[in-house]
């Protein structure tokens, strides 16, 4: 006897990266960012107070939202905070779909999008992407009540341009919101988060977790225009971002300085890891995110998946059909990369 709802019993759920617990293994399967969060989370986070506890926390996290506000050149009125960003790719599912309105979005992407339609139960349209991860134009006759787009897209670290995604928000116009979700935008050269200002049906996703360090906290925030922000209140969970993130969140992204020099470090093994693995043979994706989409001709993905976790080093495998001859890579450490090419060149030559 089953007393879930059909398609909950259904369905399988949201299967995150693995979480080794061995410290000193080198973890490169969950995208986080290698280096520590700004010292002056670490002094917010000290500076909590037990009143601060004992008290339910600000419903709206206002002292992010001004923060974010003044960085982003917004208006407060403009910006939601949530639980991590999935938490408003949640909200926006529950909000605007059902068993009558679908969900759209490109394949292949963030994993999590089917899931949450199956839970809300409305029909998902999965559009493909061509070998070289560009627009797909059927989304505009997806006739989907919500589009999301992953941008830079995961798995593959790929972006489309923001002049394109501005198209596509102008032909959904008075059919569809169009969610771009650039959790991991902080990689990236340019944002579109100005198409907020001309665009009334487009929700951004940003998150605290890849370019600030935050991933253990769980802190997100949305942007939209004021009435989309207003109606996405209306399911959000009533003190949904804890004290303890709210002031560790605001120290962080107040400190662009230190931010900023994280990211082009980031950016700099990008590189160099990028330029290491084409040495080896691997195909690599342009990416723009703080991770590498890579592909072995000569072995399969889940041989050198299973090897690299033999020598205590793990990269991110999908068994789905459309990227099983893959491997997805966070940028580590330089100390981190060079272990894993390292570990590479020898499963390389062991197999040659």
């Amino acid at each position: 006897m089953s007393y879930f709802r059909e398609n909950i019993e259904k369905m399988a759920g949201y299967e995150p990266g693995f979480q080794p617990k061995d410290p000193e293994v080198v973890k490169l399967n969950t995208n986080e960012n290698p280096y520590p969060a700004s010292p002056e989370v670490l002094r917010a986070i000290k500076n909590i107070t037990a009143e601060q506890l004992r008290r339910y926390p600000a419903p709206a996290a206002d002292a992010f939202r001004d923060a974010a506000a003044e960085i982003l050149g917004l208006s407060a009125e403009n910006i939601i905070c949530v639980n991590g960003g999935d938490e408003l790719l949640n909200m926006a599912v529950r909000a605007f779909c059902d068993e009558n309105h679908p969900l759209a979005y490109p394949v292949p992407t963030y994993s999590l999008y089917p899931v949450l339609a199956k839970m809300q139960n409305c029909p998902a349209i999965e559009i493909p992407f061509d070998n070289e991860f560009n627009l797909p134009a059927k989304l505009v006759s997806a006739e989907a009540v919500l589009t999301i787009v992953c941008n830079p897209n995961a798995p593959s670290g790929t972006v489309i341009p923001k002049e394109e995604l501005a198209q596509l928000a102008e032909e959904l116009k008075g059919k569809s919101v169009l969610l771009i979700d650039e959790a991991y935008v902080d990689f990236a050269e340019e944002t579109c988060v100005e198409l907020v200002k001309k665009y009334e049906n487009v929700i951004i996703l940003r998150s605290m977790s890849k370019g600030y360090s935050l991933a253990g906290l769980r802190f997100g925030f949305g942007i939209a225009n004021e009435s989309l922000i207003k109606g996405l209140n209306k399911v959000k969970d009533s003190y949904n971002a804890d004290a303890i993130a709210i002031a560790a969140a605001t120290a962080a992204i107040k400190d662009q300085g230190y931010f900023k020099k994280n990211i082009e470090k980031i950016k700099k093994e990008r590189k160099r890891l990028t330029g290491q693995l084409t040495d080896l043979g691997f195909e690599v994706y342009p990416s723009r995110a703080n991770f590498l989409f890579a592909k072995y001709t000569k072995q399969r993905a889940m041989d050198i998946y299973e090897k690299l976790k033999g020598k205590n080093i793990y990269v991110r495998y999908w068994a789905y059909p459309d990227i099983k001859d893959k491997l997805r890579i966070t940028v580590g450490t330089a100390e981190q990369n060079d272990k894993l090419i390292n570990a590479l060149k020898e499963i390389i030559s062991q197999a040659g």
